[in-house]
């Protein structure tokens, strides 16, 4: 990973790896005698915009024209750090020092260093919490039917959450709470749910209700979407343009490495007709590979195989030419997909996220869509990815693995790949004669006003041939007792509407698109006692899963809603739930709940 500051460079110096706890770190390794004195290179942006004239001038004259008051200090403090790490190391006080490299921009590189260097090994998961980024939400509230009747959201098929929750625990730490989206970590998994009959409608609906495992009083309502399949041969032909991070940051085993290496496993997934193309962008972009035929394996592996890291990070310009590319070389009727795969930020070209979602909104219109695959820790900026993929019309997934590599390029590369809805909205209007209270579990930043819903031109989440949505609602029946909201005082008893439509919990309404239309179509369905278990252990294996899996998200939001339910309790309830489980998914996740209840034991 890179100096966050080139005056951090002692003249000589080394960079070697070294494994404390688990966890790679880097170490300054100072040459014998006294440290030189190295005067900082010009920054891509200070080089840009430095006149001409400053460069004939003397370097120091030079330089301070370059730098602020406030960049100076921080410099000074950043050379005084280096030079007391050097002396330390020529004395041979290397015991528990471990100097973590901030990435560039960041202003407390020298105050964070120190704190890394008193706690040791373990300061990689506060390197990891304070540097990554992630939008920040309050987990939805309990509604009171009476007053706010219908809920509506877009649906979402990204992962990039599970993924990197499970990379935070097996490096020790809880993340942060806005890391924790409970949606992605229900829909990580695969579920059993029947496929349509027909191609006539994309998806089939699925409908369930049991009691909540972690409240007497309240029932949880489930709604199951699958997708159909496609058949790989009758898969369209897929125009795909890779647009690699190879700036300084990716020089990580866990980056640019392991992102090679699942672009590879890509290719497996692709017919020979395919074309693919390779755009990498660090400081300029530039075109690495033109669309090639899949066939043709060996030539686009070996341009994989070249790419290096090094410099800033241009992404507005790759994305640029990565969608140029792209659309030089569309396919009617297929699939053309521009993949960002990236460990983090923008610091060159369109930082503003803005611009960058409107730029990538005109080009989906054009027919070519963006998916995000990220990578690594310390510098993910998974508000932005995830931001720049829901305006792309592709979905977002963090890679922490060559297994989630496999699981998500390879294993699901149609649902990954080839759209067959598209602006997916539910909508559900609860029953007030049935229905107290509801809670919609997650989705939170997935959201809509109730009139998006009919609003053709209200963009939405897609599904993937083959894919599975899940969504969970908490309810608290009517009657039942145990509501959190206080009813109204000049609520008149038994003046709620709904009692002509007896026996019916709600009315759940879906809209979408075929991926070729502008118009949209509707599917409908009432949600009755049919519908309903009366114990949990009578409900549907995939549903006590799913369960299982929204509890430990609502845990590590908090625990807010569930009570005194516990990591145990999702521990029992998913182990019962778990199935044949063939690729090893929810044995998995059983360790991850045991393990993020022995670190949560261990912080408290």
């Amino acid at each position: 990973m890179p100096l966050s500051r080139p005056s951090l460079a002692l003249a000589g110096s080394v960079a070697v790896m070294a494994i404390a706890g688990g966890v790679s770190h880097q170490l300054l390794v100072a040459p014998q005698g006294p440290p030189a004195q190295v005067a900082a290179p010009a920054t891509h942006e200070e080089a840009q915009s430095t006149p001409e004239s400053s460069l004939d001038a003397a370097p120091e004259v030079a330089k301070a024209r370059r730098l602020s008051a406030e960049e100076s200090r921080e410099r000074k403090l950043d050379e005084e750090f280096a030079r007391s790490v050097a002396s330390e190391l020529r004395e041979g006080g290397t015991g528990g020092l471990h100097m973590v490299m901030d990435t560039a921009n960041e202003k407390t590189s020298a105050e964070r260093s120190a704190r890394s260097l008193a706690r040791g090994p373990s300061a990689s998961g506060d390197r990891a919490r304070s540097h990554d980024r992630f939008a920040d939400f309050s987990p939805n509230p309990v509604r009171v039917v009476a007053e706010e009747p219908v809920s509506t959201f877009s649906i979402d098929v990204d992962t990039a959450s599970y993924a990197f929750l499970r990379a935070a625990l097996n490096d020790g730490w809880l993340p942060d709470t806005d890391a924790v989206r409970t949606e992605e970590l229900v829909n990580y998994f695969p579920y059993d749910y029947a496929p349509p009959e027909t191609r006539d409608a994309p998806f089939a609906t699925h409908v369930s209700v049991m009691p909540a495992p972690w409240n007497d009083a309240a029932r949880l309502m489930h709604i199951g979407i699958k997708g159909y399949a496609l058949d790989r041969a009758a898969a369209p032909r897929a125009n795909l343009v890779f647009l690699v991070d190879t700036s300084g940051s990716m020089d990580e085993p866990n980056k640019l490495p392991l992102l090679v290496s699942s672009l590879k496993l890509l290719l497996t997934a692709l017919a020979p007709e395919d074309r693919v193309a390779i755009v990498a962008y660090a400081g300029t972009a530039g075109v690495v590979l033109e669309p090639t035929p899949v066939s043709e394996r060996s030539t686009i592996v070996a341009s994989l195989e070249r790419l290096g890291a090094g410099g800033s990070t241009a992404g507005a310009e790759g994305i640029r030419e990565a969608y140029r590319l792209a659309a030089r070389h569309f396919v009617e009727g297929g699939v053309n997909r521009v993949i960002l795969a990236t460990d983090g930020d923008f610091n060159v070209g369109i930082s503003d996220p803005d611009a960058l979602e409107d730029y990538i909104a005109r080009k989906r219109e054009s027919g070519v869509s963006l998916s995000v695959l990220g990578f690594g820790m310390g510098n993910y900026n998974d508000a932005l990815m995830q931001r720049l993929a829901q305006h792309g019309n592709g979905n977002a997934a963090y890679i922490d693995s060559l297994s989630e590599a496999r699981k998500v390029l390879l294993e699901q590369a149609s649902s990954t790949l080839v759209t067959i809805a598209k602006d997916v909205k539910i909508q559900v209007e609860f029953n007030p004669a049935a229905v107290r209270e509801y809670r919609l579990i997650g989705y939170e930043t997935r959201m809509l006003a109730r009139e998006d819903f009919r609003n053709d031109r209200v963009d939405a989440g897609e599904i993937g041939a083959g894919h599975t949505v899940t969504a969970l609602y908490e309810l608290i029946p009517a009657g039942a007792g145990g509501e959190r909201i206080a009813p109204l005082r000049y609520q008149r008893e038994g003046a709620e509407p709904g009692t002509g439509f007896d026996g019916e919990l709600a009315y759940l309404k879906i809209r979408y698109k075929l991926p070729d239309a502008e118009s949209s179509k509707l599917i409908t369905r009432a949600v009755t006692a049919a519908d309903a278990f009366e114990t949990v252990g009578a409900a549907p294996r995939d549903v006590r899963f799913a369960a299982a899996v929204a509890a430990f998200g609502e845990l590590l939001r908090g625990g807010r809603y569930t009570g005194e339910y516990g990591y145990e309790d999702v521990a029992s309830l998913a182990r019962g739930a778990r199935g044949e489980d063939p690729f090893g998914y929810r044995n998995e996740f059983v360790q991850l709940v045991r393990l993020a209840q022995s670190i949560a034991a261990l912080e408290h």
